[in-house]
């Protein structure tokens, strides 16, 4: 399969061959609901906590005497169904997290990618290097490229074959627009591509992408 290669005034330039294990995968919607639920899940803080009869305080002495008020009997003020009192099922600190099975995850996010390619909304520059830090001018190149809502996937070579460093002045210029979000290849998710809905990659950041999800 071949991709059309693009320069940032969006100038088609050429084209790059992709892999069809990756780029050319069915689209399996089950999958999606399985890694986004599984994300979410793992975002979860789980830091909510109520407090039970025993953990309140006060209660020690019982409220009123045991018989001639018209009242139920009562033994503690601090009862789940008294005001002030603990209540009877409280949330606990929990960890939500769980996780799926790497065939799984790889599967999905090819799915997720070959559903955009497909779609046609995928975009892949030959670089997208800024001469420096600032906003304005990664917003009118990402203008100039007519993607108005995306992921966009960059790096640069790290110290080991399998590592990858931050393209910084593009993160550090796209980190303040609310529709893009700049993402290292081993960062590109299940997630983030349904919600941005589009994708801008580099030549370096498709050749990183595609090495890890063939190997």
């Amino acid at each position: 399969m071949k991709l059309d290669l693009y320069n940032l005034t969006n100038e088609k330039i050429g084209e790059v061959e992709v892999s069809d294990e990756v780029f050319g995968a069915e689209t399996r919607p089950y999958l999606f609901h399985e890694v986004v639920k599984m994300q979410l899940a793992n975002r979860r803080r789980g830091t909510h906590k109520g407090k039970t009869r025993s953990e309140v305080s006060g209660g020690g002495k019982k409220p009123f005497k045991q018989k001639g008020t018209g009242n139920a009997r009562q033994g503690t003020s601090r009862s789940p169904h008294m005001v002030g009192g603990g209540r009877a099922f409280a949330k606990r600190n929990r960890d939500f997290s769980y996780s799926l099975g790497k065939k799984k995850m790889r599967a999905a996010l090819c799915s997720a990618l070959s559903m955009v390619v497909s779609e046609g909304r995928i975009k892949v520059v030959d670089n997208f290097d800024l001469a420096e830090i600032k906003t304005k001018t990664a917003a009118n190149t990402l203008n100039t490229l007519n993607v108005a809502r995306a992921i966009i996937v960059d790096s640069k070579n790290g110290e080991q074959t399998y590592t990858t460093l931050n393209n910084d002045n593009l993160r550090l210029s796209v980190r303040n627009l609310q529709n893009y979000k700049y993402l290292r290849p081993e960062g590109v998710n299940v997630y983030d591509i349904l919600h941005y809905g589009s994708v801008i990659v580099t030549r370096a950041g498709l050749e990183k992408l595609e090495a890890r999800l063939k190997g």
